[in-house]
């Protein structure tokens, strides 16, 4: 019976998992918190941020590392991207894959082009930098590992900006910018794809087929909650841009379809939306 590991069993990976038990795999996480983990998945409590609860790990056929960033835990940003994967690969035994999920946020580009995974990487934000850094950890510690850049992350229970339309409050941004967005469970699906037929060391971009601006975007999920019309505002011409704001790309996800095989279920925000309200 093939054996996986998740690191991160959280929205996304317990997604994952399901599909892997679907398919009559052992699951094991590695998690603070036994009882977050769905039925079917066995537990290895430890912290990754305490190499000393890392010692023993078990050999497995796959790993998935998709370890986000919890602002409770009271640790950096940084130390749990970059120290926390730089103290797990030191201990975990080779594996027949490992896939590693990313975030599309390392690459800088501000022109609302489109970018693919040659185009340069160089985030303005603190946040991308801490994932390019991430990046740089895994790919000189296990040069074969398979990349995954996601966008943006979105489903039932993870509505962007739900709370701020429900309320009627106004939506602080440029309403013209591109979102890059992928339905969670198009991005479990595409985990299970990249690690049947991706080339070992190679970068995916996670995305659905087509970045959609935030006004329309925001206009549908208003529709979709009977909710007024969103509206929205800059912020203050006194006040610096946020780094998030300045972000306006559209992702390809032309190498994801070619050769990780993956047909979206939802390759439109809008089918995912409606999919996803509730």
């Amino acid at each position: 019976m093939p054996t996986c590991l998740i690191f991160g069993c959280g929205y996304l990976g317990q997604r994952v998992a399901s599909l892997w038990l679907a398919q009559g795999r052992r699951v094991l996480a590695a998690t603070r918190d036994a009882g977050r983990l769905p039925a079917g998945v066995e537990p290895i409590v430890c912290d990754v941020l305490k190499p000393e609860t890392l010692r023993g790990l078990p050999p497995v056929d796959t790993v998935l590392y998709a370890i986000g960033f919890d602002r409770t835990s009271g640790a950096s940003m940084r130390a749990v991207y970059v120290d926390g994967l730089a103290n797990v690969l030191q201990v975990l035994p080779p594996s027949r894959k490992f896939v590693y999920v990313s975030s599309s946020s390392v690459y800088g580009q501000t022109d609302g082009g489109w970018v693919d995974e040659t185009s340069p990487t160089a985030p303005a934000e603190e946040a991308g930098r801490i994932v390019l850094a991430a990046e740089g950890v895994l790919r000189a510690a296990l040069p074969s590992a398979i990349l995954l850049r996601f966008a943006g992350i979105y489903g039932p229970g993870r509505l962007l900006r739900r709370q701020t339309i429900e309320k009627g409050e106004p939506i602080v941004g440029d309403a013209n910018k591109w979102l890059n967005l992928i339905h969670v469970n198009d991005g479990a699906r595409a985990i299970l794809a990249a690690e049947e037929h991706a080339r070992p060391g190679c970068i995916y971009n996670i995305c659905d087929d087509h970045p959609v601006r935030r006004r329309y975007f925001y206009q549908t999920l208003a529709r979709l909650l009977s909710a007024a019309e969103p509206t929205f505002v800059m912020p203050p011409a006194a006040q610096p841009t946020p780094p998030h704001e300045k972000a306006h790309r559209r992702i390809n996800n032309r190498r994801m379809k070619e050769e990780l095989q993956v047909a979206l279920h939802f390759p439109e925000y809008d089918q995912g939306l409606r999919a996803s309200v509730g």
